[in-house]
Parts: C-alpha cells; structure tokens; sequence
C-alpha cells in the first residue's frame, strides 16, 4: 500500500477519534443552559468533561500537523481558503477553554453566567462550523490550475453545506446528552436521557437527508456501506436509551459518528480537496503529499508514540469512569462582585 493512502487513512482515524471524543464535550457545553436548573447542576455537567476536555483536542492538533506534514497542499489551500470559518472555529475554541477554567475564579452570579454563555457559544460554532467545512470539502470547491482556492466565505453557506453543518451540530447534542446520563445520577441523568432521545430523533432524520445527499452525489459504493451501519448505530443507541442503558447508548452514537466521518472520507478518496472548476485541478493524494521520504520518517514516528498516546488517553478516562452528581458538589458560595 502506498504511504500516501495510509497517511490519509491515519488522518481519517483522527478526525474520527476528534469528532467522537470531542463531538460529546461539545454536547455538554451547548446544553448547559437547558439541563442544569442550578449552578449545583451546572459544576456536575461541567466537571463530567472537566478531566477530558483539553485531551479532546489534542486529536484536533495532530490531524492539522498531521495533514501540514502529509499533505501540504492540501493543508495550504484549506487553510487558505476556508480561513474565516476555521479562525471562527479556533477563537471558538480558545473562548470556550478560558471559559472552563475562569469561571469558578469568581463567586458571584454574573461572573459565572458570562463564562457559561463563553462555553456555550464556544461549543455551538465549531459544531456548525465542522460540518460545513467537511460538507464542502467533499462538495468540492473552487481550486484553479495553481491549487488555491478562488471563492469567497459565502460559496461555503450553500444549502449541503448547512445541512452538514445541522447534522453535526444535532449529533453533538445527543452524543453530549447521552454522555450526561452517562456520567450523572439523580434529576439531571432523567433529564438528559429524556433529551437525548428528542434530540436523537431529529438528528437522525437530518443525518439521513445529509448522508443520502452525500450518497446520491458522490455514488459512492465502500460508503453506502458505512452510512447505513452509521444509520443502524444510532438507532441502536437511540434504542438502549429508552431501555436506560446508558453504556450502550453511549456506544452506539459513538460508532454513528465514527462511521459516518470514515465514510465521508471513503466518499472522498483517492481526492483530499475536489475542485468545482474542474476535475483536472482536483487534490489528491498523490498531488497534494510530501515526499516519500517524509511519509516514511512520519510513520516510523507514528508506529511508537500513538500506542503511548492512545494508552494514556484510555488510562484517563478509566481513571474519571464514576458517576457523579450534586451530592458530590460543595454548597456554593455566592459573593456579590467588587465595585
């Protein structure tokens, strides 16, 4: 196999282990407001990802480095030409970890509800934005005869793009309140069980408007495999839900989420960034990659440190796997703000 097509495979495993590990703590940061009735229930939603949330994203990191490395004209013209969404993606990102650790720094009402609408908004823009970006990588975009990118912001608000955009975010929701009923006891695990299995539905229904799309303009076979195992795993979880087995339900939009990312990027190859222009000006994996030399220097590196990495991840969450719930959160002390 030539290391181009593993390089874009291991690239795929880490946009799946990103959007399946922080797809449910960004479920978490949108529903803070809709779950928690008090600030009790607001520290035990955001302590179950509190151990997590920054190990989330270290998938986020070496995908990108990943791809700079691997593929840098595919790096180059995305980063060129989807810049304002991801710069919205990322100012998202740092808003939503200083939010995490800046609000319990103050004791009073004010203080802690500015913080949270951070972590909400932190949560809800890249859980749009990813969608989007993807829809449209696979779309295809606008890429001339040098490999850059000749549209504008707007090219990528088109009527598929949103659709991917509205899928990922409903998936994100259920897989975050899932999680919830997961990794809490009492009141607001019979709450997010409740909600997970309305949010579950809707997303389902969005989800397959999104993937038949994906199907019927890619005519893909390997991910019509994959879409309709992604499809069977939600309803799966949905299904365990209503039985009240968290664990499985857990399990299976994780699975839906991994499939469908695998099966969007099946849908793609041998392609990493289609042209709309014209098929000639298409990235690949064969134009669009380093030397053969470099690939080989990044999987010897890959083949020693991702167990390593992989292991620790699996030791922390193994670690923080208890429930909790309010009894496990101190009375809250409320000061008034200074001045």
């Amino acid at each position: 196999m030539e290391l181009t097509t593993v390089w874009f495979a291991l690239i795929a495993v880490l946009w799946i282990g990103y959007f399946t590990l922080e797809g449910f703590d960004f479920g978490v940061g949108m529903l803070l407001p809709v779950l928690a009735k008090d600030e009790q229930e607001r520290r035990v939603m955001i302590n179950t990802i509190g151990p997590v949330w920054d190990g989330n994203e270290v998938w986020l990191l070496v995908a990108g480095g990943a791809t700079f490395a691997a593929f840098p004209e595919w790096y180059a013209t995305l980063f060129s030409g989807f810049y304002l969404p991801l710069l919205l993606i990322l100012l998202a990102l740092i808003v939503r970890g200083v939010a995490f650790e800046y609000r319990a720094k103050g004791h009073y009402p004010q203080w802690r509800s500015r913080w949270d609408a951070a972590i909400v908004i932190g949560s809800f823009i890249p859980s749009l934005l990813w969608g989007v970006a993807f829809a449209n990588i696979l779309r295809g975009v606008p890429i001339d005869a040098q490999k850059e990118y000749t549209g504008g912001f707007f090219n990528l608000l088109n009527p598929y793009g949103l659709i991917g955009g509205l899928t990922t975010l409903l998936l994100f929701l259920t897989h975050g309140a899932i999680y919830i009923s997961l990794k809490t006891d009492g009141d607001i695990r019979v709450r997010a069980r409740a909600l997970a299995v309305k949010v579950g539905l809707a997303a389902a229904g969005v989800a397959v408007v999104f993937l038949l799309w994906t199907q019927v303009m890619t005519g893909n076979v390997g991910s019509a495999v994959f879409f309709v195992l992604a499809a069977g795993s939600l309803l799966a979880g949905l299904y365990a839900l209503l039985r009240t087995r968290e664990g499985w339900a857990f399990t299976g939009t994780f699975v839906c989420i991994a499939l469908a990312v695998a099966g969007l990027f099946v849908a793609l190859f041998p392609d990493v960034m289609p042209s709309s222009t014209a098929d000639a000006f298409n990235l690949t994996t064969t134009n669009a990659s380093s030397t053969h030399y470099t690939l080989k220097v990044m999987t010897i590196v890959a083949v020693f440190f991702t167990p390593i990495v992989l292991c620790y991840q699996a030791w922390t969450y193994w670690v923080f796997r208890k429930r909790i719930s309010v009894h496990h959160i101190p009375p809250d002390r409320v000061e008034a703000p200074v001045g």
